[in-house]
């Protein structure tokens, strides 16, 4: 990760990095809607220590659960300043998941992970396809359950959705990916 996390520029990194990547290549067929609605909620946190981070995370879920999907579907909450190292990122995530259950929000929203080094477990560490969960900064999306299920129920193959992305990531291989990450570098 580069060493500038000025809260402008980790904003602007993340919003060209959806814009670029997560619409610009289709990889959710459902957040083009919420993004152009204005609906997505993008928090950046200072938190240095994961009980700093578990506590805005605690605080974003509550938020997220509380508004109204009609304002707010759903939260990216992005951590420039910790979990650089992706071993230490899935570690949190593990308090992720116990957080959302501590606050009685299983099965209303969930915590996806976005990483600079995210790689899938059971993958080459040179597929290209860990690129579909790549962002500029380690990344929380919450995401509020009931909006996946009817997304799911509005695409007419949902389970095809993922081996596309993963598709999409090998034919543009590292080459193309390192150019179309060069979009949201600055």
């Amino acid at each position: 990760m580069n060493d500038d996390h000025s809260d402008a520029r980790v904003m602007r990194r993340t919003q060209a990095w959806i814009e670029h990547v997560v619409l610009g290549l289709s990889l959710c067929p459902y957040a083009k809607q919420p993004w152009q609605q204005d609906r997505v909620r993008l928090q950046l946190t200072q938190a240095r220590d994961a009980d700093a981070l578990l506590a805005r995370l605690a605080d974003e879920l509550r938020f997220l659960a509380d508004a109204d999907p009609a304002d707010v579907e759903t939260t990216l909450l992005i951590a420039p300043h910790m979990l650089a190292s992706f071993e230490d990122f899935l570690d949190f995530m593990d308090l992720a998941e116990a957080c959302v259950e501590a606050l009685d929000l299983e099965g209303e929203i969930q915590v996806a992970s976005f990483h600079p080094d995210f790689q899938f477990g059971d993958a080459p560490a040179d597929d290209a396809a860990h690129a579909t969960n790549r962002s500029p900064y380690p990344t929380l999306h919450l995401i509020r359950e009931a909006s996946i299920e009817a997304a799911v129920a509005a695409h007419p193959d949902p389970d095809r959705i993922w081996q596309r992305n993963l598709e999409v990531m090998r034919q543009l291989g590292p080459d193309g990916w390192d150019a179309l990450r060069a979009r949201f570098a600055d």
